[in-house]
Protein backbone atom coordinates (compact mmCIF):
# COMPACT_ATOMS: atom_id res chain seq x y z
CA UNK A 1 0.00 0.00 0.00
CA UNK A 2 1.28 3.43 -0.91
CA UNK A 3 0.72 5.67 2.12
CA UNK A 4 0.97 8.90 0.12
CA UNK A 5 -2.38 10.66 -0.11
CA UNK A 6 -4.16 8.23 2.21
CA UNK A 7 -6.52 9.06 5.07
CA UNK A 8 -5.67 7.24 8.28
CA UNK A 9 -7.00 6.84 11.81
CA UNK A 10 -4.71 5.89 14.70
CA UNK A 11 -6.26 4.88 18.01
CA UNK A 12 -4.14 5.12 21.12
CA UNK A 13 -2.41 7.90 19.21
CA UNK A 14 -1.78 10.25 22.11
CA UNK A 15 1.47 8.63 23.24
CA UNK A 16 3.89 5.78 22.64
CA UNK A 17 3.67 3.76 19.43
CA UNK A 18 0.44 5.48 18.41
CA UNK A 19 1.93 8.97 18.58
CA UNK A 20 5.04 7.83 16.70
CA UNK A 21 2.86 6.11 14.11
CA UNK A 22 0.74 9.23 13.62
CA UNK A 23 3.84 11.36 13.06
CA UNK A 24 5.38 8.76 10.74
CA UNK A 25 2.24 8.54 8.61
CA UNK A 26 2.18 12.31 8.24
CA UNK A 27 5.88 12.38 7.32
CA UNK A 28 5.26 9.62 4.77
CA UNK A 29 2.72 11.75 2.94
CA UNK A 30 -0.64 10.70 4.36
CA UNK A 31 -3.32 13.17 3.32
CA UNK A 32 -4.87 13.34 6.77
CA UNK A 33 -4.32 11.56 10.08
CA UNK A 34 -6.92 11.32 12.83
CA UNK A 35 -5.28 10.87 16.22
CA UNK A 36 -7.69 9.26 18.69
CA UNK A 37 -7.01 8.57 22.33
CA UNK A 38 -8.80 8.15 25.64
CA UNK A 39 -6.78 11.20 26.71
CA UNK A 40 -8.22 13.88 24.45
CA UNK A 41 -5.59 16.47 25.35
CA UNK A 42 -2.79 14.14 24.26
CA UNK A 43 -4.63 13.29 21.04
CA UNK A 44 -5.16 16.95 20.18
CA UNK A 45 -1.54 17.81 20.97
CA UNK A 46 -0.18 15.18 18.57
CA UNK A 47 -2.75 16.11 15.93
CA UNK A 48 -1.79 19.78 16.17
CA UNK A 49 1.84 18.86 15.40
CA UNK A 50 0.88 17.13 12.16
CA UNK A 51 -2.14 19.12 11.01
CA UNK A 52 -4.50 16.26 11.77
CA UNK A 53 -7.67 15.78 13.79
CA UNK A 54 -7.45 14.98 17.48
CA UNK A 55 -10.39 13.20 19.10
CA UNK A 56 -11.12 11.79 22.53
CA UNK A 57 -12.36 8.25 21.97
CA UNK A 58 -12.93 5.31 24.28
CA UNK A 59 -12.26 2.33 22.00
CA UNK A 60 -14.34 0.06 24.24
CA UNK A 61 -17.42 1.90 23.00
CA UNK A 62 -18.59 0.80 19.54
CA UNK A 63 -20.73 3.92 19.17
CA UNK A 64 -17.74 6.19 19.77
CA UNK A 65 -15.70 4.33 17.17
CA UNK A 66 -18.53 4.62 14.66
CA UNK A 67 -18.90 8.34 15.37
CA UNK A 68 -15.15 8.85 14.92
CA UNK A 69 -15.11 7.10 11.55
CA UNK A 70 -18.25 8.93 10.40
CA UNK A 71 -16.76 12.30 11.36
CA UNK A 72 -13.46 11.72 9.57
CA UNK A 73 -15.15 10.41 6.44
CA UNK A 74 -17.58 13.34 6.38
CA UNK A 75 -14.84 15.92 6.89
CA UNK A 76 -11.93 14.43 4.94
CA UNK A 77 -13.04 11.47 2.84
CA UNK A 78 -12.97 7.68 3.01
CA UNK A 79 -10.69 6.07 5.58
CA UNK A 80 -8.01 4.11 3.71
CA UNK A 81 -5.98 2.90 6.69
CA UNK A 82 -7.39 2.00 10.11
CA UNK A 83 -4.63 1.65 12.71
CA UNK A 84 -6.22 -0.01 15.74
CA UNK A 85 -3.33 0.66 18.05
CA UNK A 86 -4.90 1.23 21.47
CA UNK A 87 -4.08 -1.47 23.98
CA UNK A 88 -3.83 -2.18 27.67
CA UNK A 89 -1.42 -4.29 29.73
CA UNK A 90 -3.11 -5.10 33.02
CA UNK A 91 -3.26 -7.59 35.90
CA UNK A 92 0.50 -8.19 35.98
CA UNK A 93 1.81 -10.43 38.73
CA UNK A 94 5.28 -11.79 37.97
CA UNK A 95 5.08 -14.12 40.97
CA UNK A 96 1.98 -15.71 39.35
CA UNK A 97 0.24 -16.99 42.43
CA UNK A 98 -2.67 -17.99 40.18
CA UNK A 99 -2.69 -17.61 36.40
CA UNK A 100 -6.48 -17.29 36.55
CA UNK A 101 -6.39 -14.91 39.49
CA UNK A 102 -7.18 -11.62 37.77
CA UNK A 103 -10.52 -10.05 38.58
CA UNK A 104 -13.50 -10.34 36.24
CA UNK A 105 -13.20 -6.59 35.71
CA UNK A 106 -9.57 -6.91 34.57
CA UNK A 107 -10.46 -9.71 32.16
CA UNK A 108 -13.34 -7.70 30.72
CA UNK A 109 -11.25 -4.54 30.33
CA UNK A 110 -8.48 -6.40 28.53
CA UNK A 111 -11.02 -8.08 26.24
CA UNK A 112 -12.78 -4.84 25.36
CA UNK A 113 -9.60 -2.86 24.63
CA UNK A 114 -7.30 -5.51 23.14
CA UNK A 115 -9.84 -7.40 21.05
CA UNK A 116 -13.23 -5.77 20.67
CA UNK A 117 -11.83 -2.38 19.69
CA UNK A 118 -10.47 -4.05 16.53
CA UNK A 119 -13.82 -5.73 15.93
CA UNK A 120 -15.80 -2.51 16.37
CA UNK A 121 -13.70 -0.64 13.79
CA UNK A 122 -13.80 -3.49 11.27
CA UNK A 123 -17.56 -3.88 11.65
CA UNK A 124 -18.01 -0.31 10.44
CA UNK A 125 -15.26 -0.16 7.84
CA UNK A 126 -15.34 -3.57 6.13
CA UNK A 127 -18.61 -2.94 4.23
CA UNK A 128 -17.43 0.53 3.23
CA UNK A 129 -14.04 -0.72 2.11
CA UNK A 130 -15.63 -3.51 0.10
CA UNK A 131 -17.84 -0.96 -1.64
CA UNK A 132 -14.79 1.20 -2.39
CA UNK A 133 -12.69 -1.69 -3.68
CA UNK A 134 -10.39 -2.16 -0.70
CA UNK A 135 -8.70 -0.75 2.36
CA UNK A 136 -6.16 -1.55 5.04
CA UNK A 137 -6.17 -2.48 8.73
CA UNK A 138 -3.10 -2.30 10.95
CA UNK A 139 -3.64 -3.95 14.33
CA UNK A 140 -1.04 -3.34 16.99
CA UNK A 141 -0.92 -6.64 18.84
CA UNK A 142 2.34 -7.75 20.53
CA UNK A 143 4.80 -10.59 20.34
CA UNK A 144 2.80 -11.87 23.32
CA UNK A 145 0.03 -12.73 20.88
CA UNK A 146 2.39 -15.06 19.06
CA UNK A 147 4.33 -16.37 22.05
CA UNK A 148 2.99 -15.64 25.54
CA UNK A 149 3.28 -13.12 28.34
CA UNK A 150 4.86 -14.09 31.60
CA UNK A 151 2.95 -12.52 34.46
CA UNK A 152 -0.32 -11.57 32.76
CA UNK A 153 -2.82 -14.11 31.51
CA UNK A 154 -5.21 -11.29 30.58
CA UNK A 155 -2.65 -9.72 28.26
CA UNK A 156 -1.44 -12.99 26.74
CA UNK A 157 -4.93 -14.36 26.15
CA UNK A 158 -6.43 -11.24 24.62
CA UNK A 159 -3.42 -10.65 22.40
CA UNK A 160 -3.73 -14.22 21.10
CA UNK A 161 -7.38 -13.50 20.39
CA UNK A 162 -6.40 -10.31 18.55
CA UNK A 163 -4.11 -12.34 16.27
CA UNK A 164 -6.93 -14.77 15.60
CA UNK A 165 -9.35 -12.02 14.64
CA UNK A 166 -6.79 -10.35 12.36
CA UNK A 167 -6.09 -13.65 10.61
CA UNK A 168 -9.80 -14.21 10.02
CA UNK A 169 -10.25 -10.65 8.79
CA UNK A 170 -7.36 -11.04 6.36
CA UNK A 171 -8.57 -14.39 5.05
CA UNK A 172 -12.23 -13.45 4.77
CA UNK A 173 -11.73 -10.25 2.78
CA UNK A 174 -8.52 -10.71 0.85
CA UNK A 175 -10.41 -11.26 -2.42
CA UNK A 176 -12.27 -7.99 -1.81
CA UNK A 177 -9.11 -5.91 -1.74
CA UNK A 178 -8.76 -5.59 2.04
CA UNK A 179 -5.31 -6.08 3.53
CA UNK A 180 -4.38 -6.61 7.17
CA UNK A 181 -1.13 -6.33 9.10
CA UNK A 182 -0.40 -7.17 12.71
CA UNK A 183 2.37 -5.25 14.45
CA UNK A 184 4.01 -7.52 17.04
CA UNK A 185 6.90 -5.92 18.91
CA UNK A 186 8.46 -7.07 22.15
CA UNK A 187 9.72 -4.37 24.53
CA UNK A 188 9.13 -0.79 23.41
CA UNK A 189 10.13 2.29 25.38
CA UNK A 190 6.60 3.58 26.07
CA UNK A 191 4.47 4.46 29.09
CA UNK A 192 2.86 1.00 28.79
CA UNK A 193 6.20 -0.72 29.41
CA UNK A 194 6.93 1.68 32.25
CA UNK A 195 3.65 0.72 33.90
CA UNK A 196 4.68 -2.95 34.28
CA UNK A 197 6.48 -3.84 37.50
CA UNK A 198 10.10 -4.79 36.68
CA UNK A 199 9.03 -4.32 33.03
CA UNK A 200 8.79 -8.10 32.56
CA UNK A 201 11.09 -10.36 30.56
CA UNK A 202 10.48 -8.47 27.31
CA UNK A 203 12.60 -5.59 28.63
CA UNK A 204 15.70 -7.81 28.54
CA UNK A 205 15.57 -8.68 24.84
CA UNK A 206 16.17 -5.32 23.20
CA UNK A 207 13.87 -2.40 23.95
CA UNK A 208 13.12 -0.39 20.81
CA UNK A 209 12.00 3.20 20.51
CA UNK A 210 8.41 3.88 19.50
CA UNK A 211 9.77 5.62 16.42
CA UNK A 212 11.66 2.52 15.29
CA UNK A 213 8.52 0.41 15.72
CA UNK A 214 6.47 2.94 13.73
CA UNK A 215 8.95 2.77 10.86
CA UNK A 216 8.75 -1.02 10.88
CA UNK A 217 4.97 -0.68 10.70
CA UNK A 218 5.13 1.62 7.68
CA UNK A 219 7.60 -0.69 5.91
CA UNK A 220 5.26 -3.62 6.55
CA UNK A 221 2.24 -1.72 5.25
CA UNK A 222 4.08 -0.71 2.10
CA UNK A 223 4.99 -4.35 1.48
CA UNK A 224 1.53 -5.57 2.58
CA UNK A 225 3.03 -8.00 5.07
CA UNK A 226 0.58 -9.65 7.43
CA UNK A 227 3.15 -10.20 10.19
CA UNK A 228 5.35 -7.24 11.12
CA UNK A 229 8.15 -8.05 13.56
CA UNK A 230 10.16 -5.01 14.70
CA UNK A 231 12.24 -7.42 16.82
CA UNK A 232 13.48 -9.90 14.17
CA UNK A 233 14.47 -12.48 16.79
CA UNK A 234 10.78 -13.14 17.41
CA UNK A 235 10.68 -15.11 14.15
CA UNK A 236 13.11 -17.61 15.65
CA UNK A 237 11.06 -17.88 18.82
CA UNK A 238 7.92 -18.60 16.80
CA UNK A 239 9.70 -21.33 14.86
CA UNK A 240 11.11 -22.89 18.04
CA UNK A 241 7.66 -22.89 19.62
CA UNK A 242 6.10 -24.62 16.62
CA UNK A 243 8.92 -27.13 16.26
CA UNK A 244 9.13 -28.29 19.87
CA UNK A 245 6.12 -27.06 21.82
CA UNK A 246 6.85 -29.02 25.01
CA UNK A 247 10.44 -27.82 25.11
CA UNK A 248 9.26 -24.25 24.56
CA UNK A 249 6.76 -24.51 27.45
CA UNK A 250 9.54 -25.83 29.65
CA UNK A 251 11.84 -23.01 28.68
CA UNK A 252 9.18 -20.40 29.39
CA UNK A 253 8.48 -22.02 32.77
CA UNK A 254 12.19 -21.76 33.58
CA UNK A 255 12.10 -18.11 32.57
CA UNK A 256 9.06 -17.60 34.81
CA UNK A 257 10.94 -19.24 37.70
CA UNK A 258 13.63 -16.58 37.51
CA UNK A 259 11.03 -13.86 38.09
CA UNK A 260 9.47 -15.71 41.01
CA UNK A 261 12.87 -15.88 42.66
CA UNK A 262 13.68 -12.16 42.30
Amino acid sequence: MDITGKIAIVTGGGQGIGAALSRALHAAGAKHVCVADLNGDNARAVAEEIGGTGLQVDVRDADQITAMIDQIEADHGPVDLMCSNAGIANAFDLSVKNAAGASAEDWQLAWEVNVMSHVHAAKVLVPRMIARGGGYFLHTVSAAGLLSQIGSATYSTTKHAAVGFAENLAISHRDEGIRVSILCPQGVATPMLDSIDNQGPQSGDGVLTAEAVAQSALDGIRNEEFLILPHPQVQGYIEAKAAQYNRWIGGMAKFQRQYRET
